[in-house]
């Protein structure tokens, strides 16, 4: 038996994530509204990230109360929340760091 080519499942999977934030949103806002248009994005990233995390924890008590029939979608939904988690944590870092380097500056 040969080697298993696990990149077709691999690329199906990864097309199901969508990108977190949508520049779309920043883009089309009008200079005086950048601020909004940014937290807007924020906000529904964050969002998109708590729903990750809450479809994770269903397919958790589905697993451990016998309804559900795969591994496979509790696998699925860990990874998604994971790395939704993973993105959004980078996000606030370096949110945080640049707010630090504009708190420490000279005028």
């Amino acid at each position: 038996m040969g080697p298993v080519n696990a990149t077709p499942v691999f690329m199906d999977n990864l097309r199901t994530i969508e990108p977190l934030n949508d520049r779309s949103m920043i883009r089309q806002a009008e200079d005086n509204d950048m601020f909004g248009a940014i937290f807007k994005s924020v906000l529904s990233d964050i969002n998109q990230t708590n729903g990750y995390l809450s479809k994770a924890e269903d397919e958790e008590i589905k697993l451990a109360i016998g309804e559900a029939t795969s591994t496979h979608d509790l696998a699925v939904a860990l990874q998604k929340a994971s790395t939704a988690l993973q993105y959004t944590v980078a996000v606030k870092n370096a949110f945080m760091e640049s707010y630090k380097t504009l708190i420490n500056m000279q005028i």
